[in-house]
């Protein structure tokens, strides 16, 4: 049965064709692929019920929190998780088989937004703030350990030619789950959502990364190299030098950094929706379900482009980020009373959402086809740590939207795009 599911979703008549794998483990490809595609989609359905950008947020602003707990969150949740993978992925190195590690880190999770739901019930003002503010730090460690585990557990057990299309399909489950959440906030009974009554949903959601824990410990991984892993923070530091001698994975972080655009576009098209729609939870509920029809639509077929060429399928996707962008700001500045329709900007955000979806894939995709063996964790942890420090860094230019508007830092980030489209064009094919 699984051999069958598992060639019906990746178009692969022979199921044990292999890449650049064992041929113990491309025994267990089948099952594997259907394990980690299944742990994917629950932890994807958990982040979806726990986001910071709409239900923690609003959980915050419920409690009454401060307004700069409202500005860390999805800072701290991103860059958090990036920034320690540096010294995270020593320890992982060290260890023959590295499931346990996601094993853990999604446990952790678990405990994490239980203890947000308990927050939110019982605690009110800064006190609820802060106490949020500190989970959500543990949260983001929690998913540095389980990002770093991840993609080596994927470059072990699933081959090239794969992984891409496992990214793809998982990413289409997520959409499916935040289309229904964002159905679920046009219904009028929803809009009078409480502290108290999100609480309890996020203490239930809390069960789906425990049971995604449950399914991952069943995936059968080899044991791997350990060489170098006795000494994390050392190995931390020399992994560095990475970025000095690899020329091909250090064009390639410059690409990835230019590529957060995509992500960093996304909050000034909801503010601009806010600013010229309304802030009706009926606006916020036509641009969670652009978000979640477009990666429902396109992830699959980004994962399948991306199989052939994660390079150019970062190519495209930056392309259409920067395209979406420029034009939103040309409009903004010559037609500006387009922007206020109920139709545009969900539409804008839908493309934006569909470009997204294609930079997460493909480069998701490239960095581990690009590795092999050992460097796969190295080249996953220097990366997402160097991306942490630098989301950071391209945040703090929403200093500049008082004063060029959200439309102008939307038009500086596709800027940002046509750099990274560019860049990606040049990368090597792996």
């Amino acid at each position: 049965m699984a051999v069958d599911l598992y060639s019906k979703l990746t178009n692969e008549e022979d199921a044990r064709a292999c890449r650049d794998i064992s041929d113990a483990a491309c025994r267990e490809t089948p099952g594997n692929f259907l394990l980690i595609l299944t742990t994917s989609f629950l932890t994807k359905l958990g982040d979806s019920i726990a986001s910071p950008k709409t239900v923690l947020a609003w959980v915050a602003t419920a409690a009454g929190a401060p307004a700069i707990v409202l500005g860390l969150l999805v800072p701290i949740r991103e860059s958090g998780s990036m920034i320690p993978q540096l010294f995270i992925g020593g320890f992982v190195r060290a260890l023959p088989v590295r499931k346990w590690v996601w094993v853990a880190g999604s446990v952790l999770q678990a405990l994490v937004v239980a203890g947000i739901g308990f927050v939110a019930i019982s605690m009110t003002g800064a006190a609820a703030g802060w106490a949020i503010l500190g989970l959500i730090t543990v949260f983001s460690l929690a998913r540095g350990l389980c990002s770093v585990a991840s993609k080596d557990v994927l470059g072990k057990t699933i081959p090239k030619g794969r992984r891409g299309q496992l990214t793809g399909w998982s990413a289409s489950l997520a959409g499916m789950v935040t289309l229904v959440f964002g159905l679920a906030l046009l219904l009028p009974s929803l809009r009078s959502l409480d502290a108290v009554l999100l609480g309890a949903v996020l203490i239930g959601a809390s069960f789906l990364w425990l049971l995604a824990a449950g399914v991952y410990a069943m995936v059968r991984e080899e044991r791997g190299e350990t060489e170098g892993g006795a000494n994390a923070i050392r190995l931390a530091l020399n992994s560095l030098v990475l970025l000095q001698r690899d020329k091909p994975f250090r064009r390639f972080v410059v690409a990835r950094a230019l590529l957060m655009c995509s992500a960093l576009s996304a909050p000034y098209y909801v503010a601009l929706a806010q600013q010229r729609i309304g802030p009706s939870v009926y606006v916020l509920g036509l641009l969670v379900i652009a978000s979640g029809l477009a990666s429902l639509l396109s992830a699959p077929l980004w994962g399948k482009f991306a199989d052939r060429s994660s390079r150019q399928v970062m190519f495209a996707a930056a392309s259409v980020t920067a395209a979406t962008g420029l034009t939103l700001f040309l409009v903004d500045r010559v037609a500006p009373a387009m922007i206020g329709t109920i139709w545009l900007l969900p539409l804008a955000y839908f493309v934006l959402s569909i470009a997204h979806s294609g930079v997460r894939v493909g480069r998701k995709t490239y960095v581990v086809d690009l590795a092999s063996g050992n460097n796969r964790t190295a080249y996953v942890s220097v990366s997402n740590t160097v991306i942490g420090v630098m989301l950071l860094a391209v945040g703090a230019l929403g200093a500049l939207a008082p004063l060029i508007g959200n439309a102008g830092m939307i038009g500086l980030l596709a800027a940002m795009g046509v750099a990274g489209a560019l860049l990606s064009s040049t990368l090597k094919e792996v």
